[in-house]
This record gives C-alpha cells, sequence and structure tokens, in this order.
C-alpha cells in the first residue's frame, strides 16, 4: 500500500510540474532584475569561453548574465569585474523549427546578454571552489589531450572542433560526450572501493559528488546522475520522477535543454526497462539492447532537434561505449592526476575521431519532419508499449518509414522567404518537389549559413533534396552558399541566369562536373506538375543586378513575381513585354533598395503582399523609407523584422512568420 502511494504521488507530482512548465514557457514568464538598455555593474566571473578575438563570459551579479565582448581577456574564473555595456534579449530563431538561442539560455537562468565596451576586474578571486576550478583547467591546458579531458571530465566540449562534434552526433554517440550516468558511476566505483572501510563513505562520496557538479556547471544530466546516488534509499523508478519534477519547478526552461530531455527521459526508460538486457549474459548482447533502449527511447528527441535519426546508432555504440567507458574515460582521470600518460590519451582519442568520421560514411539517416508535443506523446506511447510487449516493434517501424516519406503526401504548396541577413534565400514546395531560389551568402563571415540555416530547416520539413537550385545571379549574397549547399545536400540541377559567367560561377560549375549535378542556363520556363516558372528577363544589362532572373509563377490562381536584384530598367521592360496586374505576392528587388520598385513599376502590378529579404541594421539602410511609401497600400514582410515568412498557396493564403 505504501510503495502504491509513493508511486500514484510521484507520478501526481510530475502531472503537477509539467503543467507548470507548460503555462510557465508558453507564456515566457520569468522573474529578471534588469531591463534592456545601457548599463553598468559588477559580477563575479563564473564561466569563459573563448572562440578568435571574441570572449564570451557568464557573470553572476543580480542574476546570471551571458556577456559578450571582442577582445581577449586574462582573467579567472570567480574574479569579480566591473562592466559597461548594452543589455539586450537574447535572440529568438528567425528560421522556422531551428535552434532558439533565447530558450536555450532560459534553460541556464540566463535572460540578458550584455555586449560589453568596457570590462574591468576588480577583485581576484578569493573563492577556494573556482580556485581548485582553475587549478585544474591550468592544468589541462598544459596537455595535449586537453580538450577531450575537459570534455570528458569537465563536460567542456569547446575546444573539439565542429567537423568532429557533428560526426558524433550523426553516429548518434554524442551522448558519450557529456558527463552523465556512465561517468558518475564509474567515480562512484573508485570512491567506493577506496573508502570501503571508512564509516562515512556515503557522506563523503556525496558531498565530492556535489562539488563535481560544481565543477560541471550544474548541467542538468550530472544533476540527475548525483541526486539518484544522495537519495539512493528511494526506489529508482520514483525517484527519477521526482527529480525530473523538481528541476521543472526549479527552472521550468529546462525543458528546451535537449540535455535535460535525453538524460531525464533515457534513464527512465533504462530504469523501468533495462532489466530486458539482464536476461542475457553476453556483454555485447547486454550491451546492444541497452543501446536499442537509449536509442528507440531517444527517437522523439532526436526528431525535434536534429530532424533525423541515424538506424545504425545502436550498432555504432557498441564500437564506441567500451572504448570510452573502459578506455578513454577512465584514462582521462588518469591522464589528470598522471600527465605522463598524456600522449597515450592523444594518440588514442585520435584513433577514436578517426574511427567516428570514418563510420560516418555508413551512416543510414532518415530525415524526420519536425513534430507538434502531441505527436511527441504519441511516439512515446507507441515507445513505451513495444518495449512492454516487444513483439509490436513492427509498429513503430512502419510510422518510422511513413514519418521519413510523409512529403509524399503533402499535396500542398508553399512559398518561404528564408532569412539569411542580407541576401536572399525564397524556397518553393510544390508538393513533393522543392525548388530553392539562391541560397544567401555574407563574404564577410565564415558562418555556413547552408550547414546551420538552410539545410537544418529542409530536413525539418522533411525535404530530403533541392530538385531545382535556380541562382538568379552571381552576387555573393544571392549565391554565395551554393557551394557549401552541393557539398552538403543532394541537388538534383542547378539554373544560373542569362548573362555570362563570373569567377563564383564558374567555380561552382567545377564542383557541379565532379558531382555529376545537371546544371543549366537561359531557361524560358521549368514545368513542375503543370506549374510553370516563367524567367521573364531576357535582356543584357550592363549591371549584374539588372541580370538577375526574373521569375513568375501562378499556383492555385495566386501569382507571384520574384524580382530578385532587378532594378527599375527592368520593371519598365517587363512592364513593356508582359502584362502583369494585381500579383498577390511580389518579391521586391535588391533588398528594398531605392534602385528598384519604382511607383510605376508598383502601382501597375498592385501586389497585395510584399516581401523583403533584408539582415538586421544593415549598413545599406535598406529598406529605403521612400521604397515603403511607394509601397503603402501593400501588405509589407520583411526578414529584419518578421524572420523568415511562409505563405500556404492556397485560394486565401495563409501566412506564418517566424517571429510574431
Amino acid at each position: 500500500m505504501k510503495k502504491l502511494k509513493i508511486d500514484l504521488l510521484s507520478k501526481i507530482i510530475l502531472i503537477i510540474a509539467i503543467v507548470y512548465t507548460f503555462i510557465i514557457t508558453n507564456n515566457l514568464i520569468y522573474k529578471t532584475n534588469y531591463n534592456e538598455g545601457d548599463v553598468t555593474l559588477i559580477g563575479k566571473i563564473i564561466n569563459i569561453t573563448y572562440s578568435d578575438d571574441k570572449t564570451d563570459l557568464i557573470i553572476k551579479a543580480k542574476e546570471k548574465i551571458k556577456v559578450s565582448y571582442y577582445g581577449n581577456l586574462n582573467y579567472k574564473l570567480g574574479d569579480y569585474v566591473k562592466i559597461s555595456g548594452t543589455l539586450n534579449t537574447p535572440y529568438d530563431n528567425t528560421v522556422f523549427n531551428l535552434f532558439n538561442y533565447r530558450k536555450y539560455l532560459l534553460s541556464n537562468k540566463i535572460y540578458y546578454i550584455l555586449y560589453a565596451d568596457k570590462i574591468e576586474k576588480i577583485k581576484d578571486n578569493d573563492n577556494i571552489l573556482y580556485k581548485i576550478k582553475n587549478m585544474i583547467y591550468e592544468r589541462i591546458n598544459n596537455l595535449k589531450s586537453k580538450d577531450y579531458i575537459k570534455t570528458f571530465i569537465l563536460g567542456d566540449k569547446q575546444d573539439l572542433s565542429d567537423e568532429v562534434l557533428s560526426s558524433y552526433q550523426e553516429n548518434g554517440i554524442s551522448h558519450l560526450l557529456a558527463i552523465s550516468g556512465m561517468h558518475i558511476s564509474l567515480l562512484v566505483v573508485i570512491l567506493s572501493k577506496m573508502l570501503k572501510k571508512f564509516k562515512y563513505s556515503y557522506f563523503i562520496i556525496s558531498i565530492f559528488l556535489i562539488f563535481y557538479a560544481f565543477l560541471t556547471s550544474f548541467t542538468p544530466s550530472v544533476l540527475r546522475a548525483v541526486f539518484l546516488y544522495i537519495f539512493n534509499k528511494i526506489d529508482k523508478k520514483h525517484l527519477i520522477l521526482l527529480i525530473a519534477s523538481f528541476m521543472l519547478f526549479y527552472n521550468p526552461y529546462y525543458i528546451y535543454n535537449v540535455g535535460f530531455l535525453f538524460s531525464f527521459i533515457i534513464s527512465f526508460y533504462l530504469i523501468y526497462f533495462g532489466n530486458l538486457a539482464n536476461k542475457f549474459n553476453n556483454y555485447f548482447v547486454k550491451l546492444f539492447i541497452t543501446s536499442t533502449i537509449c536509442f528507440v527511447a531517444s527517437i522523439p528527441i532526436m526528431i525535434n532537434n536534429f530532424y533525423y535519426i541515424n538506424v545504425i546508432s545502436p550498432f555504432i555504440n557498441l564500437l564506441f561505449v567500451p572504448l570510452i567507458s573502459l578506455i578513454i574515460f577512465p584514462l582521462s582521470l588518469l591522464t589528470l592526476i598522471f600527465p605522463i600518460l598524456d600522449n597515450l590519451l592523444y594518440f588514442l582519442t585520435g584513433i577514436m575521431e578517426s574511427l567516428t568520421l570514418f563510420c560516418n560514411h555508413f551512416n543510414i539517416n532518415l530525415i524526420m519532419v519536425k513534430i507538434n508535443f502531441l505527436v511527441v506523446i504519441f511516439y512515446y506511447l507507441i515507445i513505451t508499449l513495444i518495449f512492454v510487449k516487444s513483439k509490436y516493434f513492427y509498429i513503430l517501424i512502419i510510422i518510422l518509414i511513413l514519418h521519413n516519406n510523409i512529403k509524399h503526401f503533402n499535396h500542398n504548396s508553399y512559398l518561404t522567404m528564408i532569412d539569411v541577413g542580407q541576401g536572399d534565400s525564397i524556397l518553393l514546395e510544390i508538393k513533393d518537389k522543392t525548388i530553392l531560389i539562391d541560397t544567401g551568402g555574407n563574404m564577410f563571415s565564415d558562418y555556413n549559413i547552408a550547414k546551420n540555416k538552410l539545410i537544418p530547416y529542409f530536413k525539418s520539413l522533411g525535404i530530403k533534396k533541392i530538385d531545382y537550385l535556380i541562382l538568379t545571379h552571381g552576387d555573393y549574397d544571392h549565391m554565395g552558399e551554393s557551394i557549401n549547399l552541393v557539398n552538403d545536400f543532394k541537388v538534383d540541377n542547378v539554373i544560373f541566369n542569362h548573362n555570362d559567367y563570373n569567377d563564383l560561377e564558374l567555380e561552382l560549375i567545377e564542383i557541379l562536373k565532379n558531382k555529376k549535378i545537371n546544371y543549366f542556363k537561359d531557361l524560358k520556363q521549368i514545368n513542375i506538375y503543370n506549374n510553370k516558372l516563367y524567367f521573364l528577363n531576357k535582356k543584357i544589362y550592363e549591371d549584374e543586378n539588372d541580370n538577375s532572373s526574373v521569375i513568375y509563377f501562378e499556383i492555385n490562381s495566386i501569382k507571384v513575381l520574384l524580382m530578385s536584384d532587378a532594378g527599375i530598367d527592368v520593371e519598365n521592360d517587363i512592364l513593356n513585354n508582359y502584362v502583369l496586374n494585381n500579383i498577390d505576392i511580389l518579391k521586391i528587388g535588391h533588398h528594398g533598395s531605392k534602385t528598384s520598385s519604382s511607383e510605376n513599376f508598383i502601382n501597375n502590378i498592385n501586389p497585395k503582399y510584399s516581401i523583403i529579404s533584408v539582415g538586421k541594421n544593415n549598413w545599406y539602410g535598406h529598406p529605403n523609407d521612400s521604397v515603403l511609401d511607394i509601397l503603402s497600400n501593400s501588405v509589407v514582410y520583411r526578414t529584419d523584422i518578421d524572420g523568415s515568412i511562409r505563405f500556404k498557396l492556397e485560394n486565401e493564403i495563409k501566412i506564418r512568420k517566424c517571429l510574431q
């Protein structure tokens, strides 16, 4: 009876925590001590991250604040600093479905970013805990294998390359890099053996684990593992629910932390169904079953955060789990104590990196459409069912196959202007066919728009390939990401404008030839499911912008005109050669520059909706006020204000803005 009461109580508390989390997060309720604007404040440094010529701090003042500073700082954890700068609310994602930085910071109880103009140290660290943490960092930084020791001992992955981190993620083994139950269990085993004859071993180990949680910045996965040990007198089936509940009461925004979700959901299923592996004596059979439980339990999280699942990841885990848990992690601990082992660890982690990059070539990734909360619940009902009755495993397989091919069942058409900053990229979906018009590009930045925005967005929609990539002209802000795109995503056909190729286009053509991708020039039209896309601009101009492909099409009686960077001369030629009026959606030429969108042109085509792709606070002053005045009778959407804009092309146009 008592067990039933505890079981019921733990579930009721979890339900209350979930309802509380839903209310708080959906209404963005949080308490802060600051307001946006210019500030000067004093705080203690609790985290430091370096990248190129930029330093990011997390300071503890009246609350935690993220500090961004261009320059190098020679400060240590625990130092007190005085900072002057501008306090801003973190940005939301401006492309649908993608990573939301603001919500991520909220999951760390950070509500503002302080863009610092001046930082000065006013007091050295005098906290013994931070002194120990600084000493550990200094000791690690002198080692060749520092990137992996930081990863496995402190949970700090900032020194690992993006390529290697991506390979771990794609192989489905990135969870092995996060400090969690495996690491804590090993530490507990070591400490238990060292203190087995000591009367207060449980108390000492608990204190050490709390200190270790401090070293790892109290990440959710570490807190879960530490609490599971400290409160081990409570049945784990109830305890895991209680820990999750109280962490959500403390910070409801943990629900946006992928580490929190992975840690608790996988732990839940291992606690409840891990005994399925105990029926077997063979280590690798047990490991495979355990890895499969972890993989299946993580499927909805993978779908909604990475938009794919790697179906062979349980097999890859057979290689990496023993390698990391039995060799790399213990050796990382020993190397921290005995630096003479550094070369050996460096050699073995090099082999591990080569292995993960090699395994990347054999991945079977299923691209999956992002799902809503109700579908997530449905998935977990099915997942729970198959763990209870394994004979129903085929149901999950059927669902995954259907989910992977759901794009083929969609008979709607959409037009999305993707926010790529000061550039253009427009996605047109006609049933299961996909046309991308320009890719965006920023020649002044190394930021990979294709990898970080375009490709994840395509995957979140279930798009597996681009049928046609139309490059309206050769300017970098329109096709600068085309090489990154064709290198990392499947593209069937590329269409260039009617002008001579420039150097950037020729560089792309060499890659297209090597990849055997079809490319065309100066097309008059393309046909997709009885829908025709017409290329209107055929005249050769001196200005590359005026040679832009101007594209017109009608879908479900909705008229769309995309002007790329074409100027007023092109607009006049189009009016002289074509009858265009009452356009439903007009992509404004040249980002709203005064060189395009003449009053005569706008009055003639009479656009209902006008969309402008433009970078926030761009130095060109786009869009020009005179153009906005000319568009006064049209509903204007801009990527710098609205983020990405998505139109459902049906009789009554439905519009979504990424930034509401």
